[in-house]
């Protein structure tokens, strides 16, 4: 670290500091937030010229305490007419983003899109905000100290988002991230490599629960597994020595596997749910293979998908990319997935939701009878396109709903609320993009700084096929009714 001054029109900002393990694009970051000038726009003056954003700072020769000169015009403040009415141009900043409607998009720090897209579509989740609002700084009981800080970097990033109607630079949350987990710091050609987007989800969700649950009060103290927790029972069974056993383990997503025979999310996340083991069978004396055949035993709040579309692939080193479609649907249902148990818990829920909907029609409710079928209760056979909104708005969780378990149940039936999106043949390269949709019901695609409307019936053509962006994360929200 070394710290500078930069004169920039009347103005001397002193004591910047530069990371000159970071490229001069980061640098600029930071001038962006202390004097409102896109990164696009500066130019700053060093031996040689001017400074660009892949020079190696060894080689730019910036010493301790030098004085740098930046031109560039920061952005405009469009103000409104005296005597005209209030527009959005009066309201305070947060008020602005506010009537926006979505919040801020983030800079691209050198190859970081994998963890703009990851952020943008966990900052969507209005129950990790609050819990992560009422997260102390002061405490972090059985956590290290870098975990405690990646977790007060993604509170602190998440309430700039929501107060900025300028695009963020992510910096102390990317730095803390590269601490914490080596792998996202890796440099090639004096450049940070891109990253696999799923890792990053991965790893953040896991650190978030480590965090909040040794934090959590005694209602709530675990506020992940709440929100993404999937609870799995297996059935494991060796054919050739008629071997059998069960399994219970805790996932935050689910697997959907692509494969000639898979054309849809539904036949993607069965595949998933089974799988070949080689283990020691005790009956063999040796390793035997085993049949692994998983149900959902709990559902969470949100459920997060991952399309398997990268493989290792040995002739050329590197991870490949499949590209064959898989449509997914905005509306899923994933009873069928249950184990028989959680089925039942189901049922009832199921059907208050479907009266509800009829009611809404001017339908007769239905009554629960002995020969009821789940097909009675379901509103989709889980490959339609239906948002479900109507429902949605008279029987979803508020934005407390962490705690709000004791008042709503679950009916196994999700809306599509967040998709993440990859574009390239490489894990290792390629371009990601986040697209969310809003409490208002409008789509937002967040390509890094720049946030654009998007109609709904085109995030369904993120399905694959081609070099376009493809699905590779969607998240979906429960559609619950009251107990």
């Amino acid at each position: 670290m070394i710290k500078v001054s930069v004169k920039w029109q009347k103005e001397l900002l002193r004591d910047v500091e530069i990371d000159t393990s970071l490229p001069p694009y980061v640098f600029k970051g930071q001038l962006f937030e202390l004097t409102g000038v896109p990164p696009e726009r500066q130019k700053i003056m060093v031996k040689g010229g001017i400074l660009k954003d892949d020079a190696d700072w060894s080689t730019v020769g910036v010493k301790q305490g030098q004085k740098l000169m930046m031109m560039g015009t920061a952005d405009e403040i469009v103000k409104a007419p005296e005597k005209d009415p209030v527009f959005i141009e009066d309201l305070t900043e947060e008020g602005q983003v506010l009537a926006v409607g979505h919040s801020a998009g983030l800079f691209n720090m050198g190859n970081t899109c994998y963890m703009n897209s990851t952020l943008q579509c966990l900052h969507s989740v209005p129950e990790l905000k609050s819990a992560l609002i009422k997260f102390s700084s002061a405490e972090h009981n059985n956590v290290d100290q870098t975990s405690h800080m990646l977790t007060i970097a993604t509170r602190d990033l998440f309430r700039e988002l929501d107060r900025s109607l300028k695009a963020v630079a992510p910096m102390q949350f990317w730095m803390v991230l590269r601490k914490k987990f080596p792998q996202f710091g890796q440099m090639q050609n004096s450049t940070f490599m891109q990253q696999d987007a799923e890792e990053c989800w991965t790893q953040l969700v896991y650190n978030l629960s480590q965090s909040l649950r040794s934090a959590g009060s005694s209602e709530n103290p675990d506020v992940i597994k709440d929100l993404f927790g999937i609870d799995l029972v297996s059935r494991v069974r060796c054919e050739e020595s008629g071997e059998e056993s069960s399994e219970t383990e805790s996932v935050y997503s689910l697997k959907c596997h692509i494969s000639q025979e898979v054309n849809h999310l539904s036949e993607g996340l069965k595949h998933g749910l089974k799988s070949e083991i080689d283990k020691v069978s005790s009956s063999l004396g040796r390793s035997a293979i085993f049949l692994k055949e998983s149900r959902i035993n709990s559902l969470p709040r949100y459920l997060t998908i991952q399309f398997v579309r990268f493989f290792w692939k040995r002739e050329s080193n590197q991870k490949a990319k499949i590209l064959r479609k898989v449509d997914y649907p905005l509306e899923l249902d994933v009873f069928d997935l249950c184990s028989d148990d959680l089925q039942k818990q189901l049922e009832a829920p199921r059907l208050l939701l479907r009266n509800e909907e009829d009611k809404k029609l001017g339908l007769k409710p239905h009554e629960k009878t002995s020969d009821s079928t789940d097909k009675d209760a379901k509103t989709s056979d889980g490959e339609g396109t239906s948002t479900g909104n109507e429902a949605q708005s008279s029987v979803a969780p508020q934005e407390d709903a962490p705690s709000s378990d004791k008042e709503t149940q679950m009916t196994g039936i999700y809306d599509l609320v967040a998709v993440l999106t990859h574009k390239g043949r490489s894990a290792d390269s390629g371009h990601y993009v986040a697209w969310v949709k809003q409490e208002s019901g409008k789509w937002i695609e967040y390509d890094d700084d720049n946030p654009m409307v998007q109609r709904e019936e085109d995030i369904l053509k993120l399905s694959g096929g081609g070099d376009w962006h493809m699905a590779y994360i969607c998240m979906y929200k429960a559609r619950v009714v009251p107990k």
